[in-house]
């Protein structure tokens, strides 16, 4: 799963690093508000997809002395903030310059260049497309698109199949736009056009700060998964009660369980060791995320 990500995240890279310079070339020879939002969006993905391959790596170092559990939250933490830039720059930037072009119309101009610009993007954003949701398809294990975005503990899964989308939408957006300007001679549905795009990113920054909120401080296994594994400890032959379970996502593919469990009061510490191991297997052996695995030996007691 993490080479898919890894994957649909440089794809969505080098595409819109093509696709760039193109677009603030056709904004620039064509005055289009539209296509300079469209410019600055593919920008910011641009850096977005730098920001998340960093996170990638990042969250990847072994742990050392000053964080004994390892980086995973790194990659959460540069999830977060380009959510923020999506926001900030990519949607606030694209409403004020369409506004600005809505209270000052002017007729795009070289419109088959915005036009031939548009289609070349359109033909890198679906490649880049592509690759996100090939790595968002694998991560759904036949759930729905929204509760796998609340579900999945891989921000980079959704991130990419999100930022290709509004693009996708975008350049439609910003097609219709210049389209419309001129055929209907009326300029200020450019700007009208460029808003749009920017309420677009908006909300799919929205979606991306908020579930990468929610892992950055900290997020357990789903209720389905800890019934689960509070199943398997209870049917371990010597365990006599399961008093507390708690999970918690250290990276998207490694999790933290820990338990106050009652074993038999006569069982030696040999047996006790084993029972441990057992139950530690059983576990790890339907749930491979599982990498740290602690039981409170304090709770031991008939």
């Amino acid at each position: 799963m993490a080479e898919e990500s890894k994957r649909a995240v440089v794809a969505g890279f080098v595409g819109n690093l093509l696709i760039t310079i193109s677009k603030f070339v056709a904004a620039a020879l064509s005055g289009s508000a539209a296509m300079l939002a469209e410019a600055i969006h593919s920008i910011i993905d641009t850096r977005n997809g730098a920001l998340m391959l960093w996170g990638m790596r990042a969250s990847r170092k072994p742990p050392d002395q000053d964080h004994p559990f390892g980086y995973g939250h790194e990659l959460y933490f540069w999830s977060l903030l380009v959510g923020m830039i999506v926001f900030g720059l990519g949607g606030g930037m694209s409403v004020v310059s369409g506004v600005f072009h809505i209270l000052n119309p002017r007729a795009p101009g070289n419109v088959g260049l915005s036009y031939g610009v548009i289609a070349v993007a359109a033909v890198f954003e679906g490649a880049s497309w592509y690759f996100g949701l090939k790595a968002f398809s694998k991560e759904r294990r036949g759930r729905g698109i929204v509760e796998t975005i609340k579900r999945t503990k891989d921000p980079t899964s959704f991130s990419v199949l999100l930022e290709d989308s509004a693009a996708l939408a975008g350049l439609a957006l910003a097609f219709l736009g210049i389209f419309l300007s001129v055929r209907l001679d009326a300029p200020w549905l450019d700007g009208a056009a460029s808003v749009a795009i920017g309420v677009l990113l908006c909300a799919v920054a929205w979606v991306m700060v908020y579930e990468s909120k929610g892992l950055l401080v900290g997020e357990g296994v789903e209720k389905k998964t800890l019934e689960r594994v509070r199943a398997i400890v209870k049917g371990d032959k010597d365990v006599v009660a399961l008093d507390k379970l708690l999970t918690l996502y250290l990276s998207p593919n490694e999790l933290l369980v820990a338990a106050e469990v009652r074993f038999r009061s006569e069982m030696t510490v040999e047996e006790l060791r084993v029972a441990i191991a057992r139950v530690r297997e059983a576990i790890q052996g339907e749930y491979p995320r599982v990498k740290r695995f602690f039981i409170d030996a304090t709770a031991i007691g008939g």
